[in-house]
């Protein structure tokens, strides 16, 4: 019994021993399906590893300001005339015939506009006409009676009485020819109102009434005014400025202005008015500036964004700055900074800001001129190859 028990031990171990010629085969096959789902892992490392050659970005050159170039202020207003409106209205009653101008139509001072129905201020002259002829004619003949008068005077042959009664019907006739001359001057006018003129060089904003219409001077808000039209020989900006920034804005001190229809487009203006109150529901104070070589692009009532420059002069400005595009200066917690381009490779620089307008920013240390700087938001590290993929330009 003592025998059998250790030998059904052994026939147990030798039981539970593995096939190794056997399970080998098994065993690579169970780890094939592992060091398939590994190979794009290894991939992927390969390629980064590899990946270190240059990486494309977008950048720029670091020019340096020219005066005037960042403003100071903007704000947005509207295109006015340094007159404001011209409305013009009738100063006679009438029936409008016809105008002889569309809107948009550019006029000289003096160009005929609107044109009244004339015929009763026509006749008005022809019977004052014909007046004054009748009272010269008697006043040509009271004269010739009084110089006959006068001789007969003399030789006593007309009474004192007589001859005051001559000297009187002299003096009727001639302040009748005076006062028919007059109302001839008047009728005259009045004839002449009916054609309405242009008081100045402008462009034709508006009609106001129609052909046919009865025009009559005066009434309430413009009701007799037939036409509107604007100076444009001189055209402003008109902008509200915060009541805090008015120590940076004084009369002469350069700007721009840039229409909202065409943003292309800078014109260059100079501060040309402060009016003496400030608004005070918002704290603002108008401001206007002159245009200085306006074409036919700039329309009044036209929105457009006005940029106070800093006035490099009088020294309010400071020294000028480097200039590169906003999207190049990056923020940290408490800095900006912007990767700096050199020989190839990528550094990151700190930098200091004063103020940024038109897509640039200005920077006042950190950068020179020529500095290359990366345009964008771009994952970098100190020292990384870059290529230039585009070469932002800087407008001027």
């Amino acid at each position: 019994m003592g025998e059998e028990r250790p030998r059904e031990l052994r026939q147990d171990l030798t039981a539970l021993r593995l096939d190794r010629s056997s399970s080998s085969g098994r065993g690579r096959r169970r780890r094939w399906p592992w060091l398939l789902a590994a190979l794009p892992l290894l991939a992927a490392g390969a390629y980064f590893a590899l990946a270190r050659g240059p990486v494309a970005v977008n950048t720029a050159t670091a020019t340096r300001e020219r005066p005037g170039e960042v403003p100071l202020l903007s704000g947005s207003g509207y295109i006015v005339t340094a007159e404001q409106y011209v409305s013009i209205g009738v100063r006679v009653a009438g029936r409008i015939d016809r105008y002889f101008v569309e809107e948009g139509q550019h006029v000289k001072a003096g160009d005929p506009l609107v044109q009244l129905d004339d015929r009763d201020y026509r006749a008005a002259v022809a019977r004052t006409e014909a007046g004054l002829a009748l009272a010269r004619a008697n006043a040509e003949l009271a004269r010739a009676e009084l110089r006959r008068g006068q001789a007969l005077r003399q030789d006593r042959v007309l009474s004192v009485q007589e001859y005051d009664v001559l000297i009187n019907k002299a003096a009727v006739a001639a302040a009748t020819v005076a006062q028919l001359e007059a109302e001839l001057q008047q009728a005259r006018i009045s004839l002449d109102y009916t054609t309405l003129r242009a008081p100045t060089d402008g462009v034709v904003l508006a009609k106001l009434k129609e052909v046919g219409e009865i025009a009559v001077p005066g009434g309430f808000e413009g009701s007799g005014d037939l036409i509107r039209i604007a100076n444009l020989s001189e055209l402003r900006a008109e902008v509200d400025i915060n009541e805090t920034d008015l120590p940076r804005i004084h009369l002469g001190q350069a700007s721009v202005v840039t229409p909202d229809a065409y943003p292309e487009a800078r014109y260059q203006a100079e501060v040309a008015k402060l009016y003496p109150q400030v608004d005070r529901q918002k704290g603002t104070l108008k401001v206007e500036v002159r245009v200085l070589d306006p074409d036919e692009k700039l329309l009044p009532d036209m929105s457009a964004r006005v940029s106070f420059l800093r006035d490099d002069r009088n020294g309010k400005g400071g020294p000028p700055g480097i200039l590169v595009p906003a999207e190049a200066v990056q923020r940290s917690a408490d800095s900006y900074y912007v990767w700096r381009v050199r020989e190839g490779q990528v550094e990151q620089v700190a930098v200091e800001t004063n103020g940024s307008a038109a897509g640039k920013m200005r920077i006042t240390r950190g950068l020179a001129e020529g500095d290359v700087v990366v345009v964008g938001e771009v994952e970098l590290r100190a020292g990384q190859p870059v290529a230039a993929a585009a070469r932002v330009a800087q407008a001027r």
